[in-house]
């Protein structure tokens, strides 16, 4: 007997969930309407199998604790793969694997795997309901957190199924934890059939399909099909004490401060500023009918970093976990708080750590796991856009590339044009850190903070984004930013946080045309008194050492840059090869 559902009618969609289910061959099939009556009972549910544990409801109001395999606790980029018919349209930094043997593979691990549990059908939008930029998708998963978790991140339920009617345009997403076993465990992008295929784990980036996997892995590939741009990118909102709004976009890898950005306070010297949250990690952006570029969030919530968010470094992310929030892998007090390292206050005496054992404090354990997370409805943001929702999104007047360097970067620096905006993304970098590496100063590229994230080749990648310039008759202006360069001394020259707010004023000044700025041999970078340091105790000559460039630096920068571009071989975009030889020979 075919499956039916009182929530659709779509033949496409009952028919793909039949065959799958015939694959998993679960207990029984559940759809999901994202009602708040199915978020109850699921999580009642949840809770009566150890899935999710009660926090004390008086301090974390409708919020509760997961804790996860200790094997299952973060992305696995070594088994995650582009599945595309030849390895070159994937490109050498992506994991390849032909489709037909991908699908070989994974249908051998699906068979039978859902046995004895539930297939819930879990349809999505990514984008705002209604929205040419926003996209559909279906996950099947025997999941009930990553079923809880998509009811935050996405506009989840019967809005979906309404959205996609008869249509067959979606994204089709298969995801079973089995048995959590990193030996059998795949994560499998298919960007030919939109299909997205993963297995053996419960962790967000791997099991959140409509996160990492489609809105930039697949989404960057509909992209550069469709003439769009998917990008790991903030977007957010200043208003001027005369009501003037600005948006940016803002491109940062880990550990380099973006959800603090994406959320910050100006400093008391800007009253009468305003900061909004249109978004924290994600931006879709296509050419409006201005010849502009807009963008749109396409989460609906926040999957974010608890170690090291703080009232200091985040105090509006802290109010917006503050309620209804997920919290995976982070410790708990004996009166049922969480705790994580960087919390403020003092550190508790005991706790029970994030595997679920007995934590005392002065161990050399980490209470928390490093990548504990919170999964928050953006709604709770107290700065939240009122465009976020918006199907037509905002309008981008600058975009901002940020890496964590201690040298070399300046502060700030605005591109001479597209081409060359282009290429300051394509050679962004962070420096690695002891903790995660053993070695401090590494290097290690990340263009555009997408190196993880694009769903095809990097080159073909760069190539597309040199293409926008002619797409775009009024594109926004880039620069790229430097929190964390160092002095002499080995402290930080400029304070971050906050403070980030009168860079950003500078960069709003140069997209309007308001403020001038000096040039280099690499850039745009501010004047002497351009940056407003009122009400800061920082000497001019402090700025002036986190703006400066560095000959010699730059030469070794440079030399390695090639080194970055010489992998993709003769497919690298000769624009921006021409670009680093141009800057190179500045330099003699």
């Amino acid at each position: 007997m075919p499956l039916t559902s009182n929530l659709t009618t779509n033949k496409h969609l009952l028919g793909w969930v039949e065959e799958m289910a015939a694959l998993c061959q679960p207990d029984s099939v559940v759809f999901c309407d994202g009602s708040e009556a199915e978020t109850k009972r699921l999580t009642e549910y949840a809770v009566s199998k150890g899935i999710l544990i009660p926090l004390n409801q008086e301090k974390h109001p409708g919020s509760y604790l997961h804790r996860s395999n200790p094997n299952d606790v973060a992305r696995v980029e070594h088994l995650t793969f582009i599945c595309t018919p030849t390895k070159d349209e994937a490109g050498p930094t992506n994991n390849w694997m032909a489709p037909a043997d991908a699908y070989l593979k994974l249908r051998g691990l699906f068979e039978g795997s859902m046995k004895g549990r539930t297939m819930y059908v879990v349809p999505y939008v990514m984008g705002p309901l209604g929205s040419e930029h926003s996209k559909i998708g279906i996950e099947l998963t025997d999941s009930v957190y990553v079923t809880l978790n998509m009811g935050i991140m996405t506009r989840m339920g019967k809005p979906a199924l309404d959205m996609l009617a008869d249509s067959n345009e979606f994204n089709r997403g298969l995801h079973c934890t089995g048995d959590v076993n990193p030996e059998r465990r795949y994560i499998c992008h298919f960007p030919q059939d939109n299909t997205i295929w993963s297995f053996g784990s419960g962790y967000g980036g791997n099991a959140l399909l409509g996160k990492k996997c489609l809105a930039l892995r697949i989404g960057s590939y509909l992209g550069r099909d469709e003439g769009w741009l998917a990008e790991h990118m903030l977007i957010l909102g200043v208003e001027d004490p005369d009501g003037n709004k600005t948006y940016v976009a803002a491109a940062f890898p880990s550990a380099c401060g973006k959800t603090n950005f994406a959320m910050m306070i100006p400093p008391k010297r800007f009253a009468g500023w305003r900061v909004y949250t249109v978004g924290d990690d994600i931006a879709w952006l296509r050419v409006g009918e201005d010849g502009r570029l807009w963008a749109v969030n396409p989460e609906a919530g926040y999957f974010g970093v608890a170690p090291g968010t703080n009232m200091k470094s985040n105090p509006n992310a802290m109010k917006t976990i503050a309620k209804n929030t997920i919290f995976t892998n982070v410790a708990v007090t004996k009166n049922g708080e969480v705790w994580w390292e960087g919390l403020d206050g003092e550190v508790p005496e005991e706790l029970t750590d994030w595997k679920g054992q007995p934590w005392k404090k002065g161990s050399t354990e980490k209470a928390a796991h490093p990548n504990s997370r919170f999964t928050a409805p953006a709604a709770n943001n107290p700065i939240l856009s009122a465009h976020v929702n918006d199907p037509r999104g905002v309008p981008i007047s600058a975009v901002i590339f940020g890496g964590r360097r201690s040298n070399t970067i300046p502060l700030v620096m605005q591109s001479f044009n597209w081409a060359h905006g282009v290429y300051l993304g394509s050679t962004m970098a962070s420096e690695t850190t002891a903790a995660a590496t053993g070695a401090t100063g590494v290097v290690r590229r990340d263009p555009m903070a997408m190196l993880p994230f694009t769903g095809y080749n990097v080159a073909d990648y760069f190539a597309h984004w040199l293409k926008m310039q002619k797409a775009v008759p009024y594109p926004p202006k880039i620069f790229m930013v430097n929190w964390f360069r160092k002095g002499t001394d080995g402290k930080f020259l400029w304070p971050g946080y906050g403070d980030n707010m009168r860079v950003l004023k500078w960069i709003i000044d140069r997209a309007h045309g308001k403020v001038g700025a000096q040039e280099t041999l690499f850039g745009w970078v501010p004047k002497q008194g351009h940056i407003d340091l009122s009400g800061l105790e920082i000497a001019p000559e402090i700025v002036d050492a986190a703006t400066h460039i560095d000959d010699n630096e730059w030469k070794i920068e440079l030399e390695s840059q090639k080194t970055f571009f010489d992998q993709f071989g003769e497919r690298m975009p000769r624009t921006l090869e021409l670009i680093r030889q141009q800057l190179l020979s500045r330099l003699s």
